[in-house]
């Protein structure tokens, strides 16, 4: 029988005990359930390659494009595609052929039918997490891409509620407890982005599950800080542990 290992096995009671409230579990859809950020980093370096004869920095240019647009535009492969053609036609003007820019209007409209891939260890913990409590998708972007990626990516039977948001402040999560007929204590929030799934659920009085991605947007960038209330792990599995 190998040695039990008191240090992990104590962190784990310490972390079940401080879960044992939670009566939904939300997850972030992008970056989380599965990749997104990395098929728009392809569109990203098409439109870079394009107009970085005309800029020092083409990936400040696009990002200055979004940020403009997001009151109007908000999120998703719809209004990140405008940006990118806003960009383009900025910085490169008439230099740029028609055919160029075709190209990079077909290439975002390919994101609109990126597979949606379950990441790994995301299904067969949802199936197992799902037996235990009632789960639900909370996500911003656009509203029928967004459902899409979820019918393709297979996971929306673990789901009892599905929300999709112009944004996620704590304005949004809020609403949420309202609609689940929950305490915001009583929430268990798991994404990918700091600043969008932690700060603002942390803020309401839910707790949170970081759960960090490899590649991050820009706009999303934010700095971390330790919470009470909040567990960064490494692995999505490891989810499992806590509850």
């Amino acid at each position: 029988m190998p040695p039990v290992n008191h240090r992990f096995f104590s962190y784990l009671c310490t972390m079940t005990k401080k879960f044992k409230h939670i009566k939904f579990i939300a997850f972030d859809a992008d970056d989380t359930l599965w990749d997104c950020q990395s098929h728009f980093e392809i569109v990203e370096n098409q439109l870079f390659e394009l107009i970085k004869p005309w800029c020092d920095d083409p990936a400040a240019e696009l990002l200055t494009t979004e940020a403009g647009n997001m009151e109007d535009l908000g999120f998703g492969s719809k209004a990140f595609t405008l940006s990118v053609i806003e960009t383009a036609i900025r910085i490169g003007g008439d230099r740029l052929s028609a055919v160029q820019l075709n190209q990079l209007l077909q290439a975002g409209k390919q994101l609109l039918h990126l597979p949606a891939t379950p990441l790994p260890e995301v299904e067969d913990t949802l199936r197992t997490l799902a037996d235990r409590y009632p789960l639900c998708v909370f996500t911003k972007g656009e509203l029928q891409d967004q459902e899409n990626k979820l019918y393709r990516s297979g996971l929306d039977k673990y789901f009892l509620h599905v929300e999709i948001t112009s944004d996620k402040t704590e304005s949004e999560f809020s609403a949420l407890c309202g609609h689940l007929g929950i305490l915001p204590g009583e929430l268990l929030m798991v994404g990918n982005s700091f600043k969008s799934d932690i700060a603002p659920a942390v803020a309401i009085g839910a707790s949170a599950v970081h759960i960090p991605y490899h590649v991050t947007w820009q706009l999303e960038h934010s700095e971390e800080f330790e919470h009470e209330r909040v567990v960064k792990i490494g692995h999505f599995s490891e989810v499992l542990n806590l509850l």
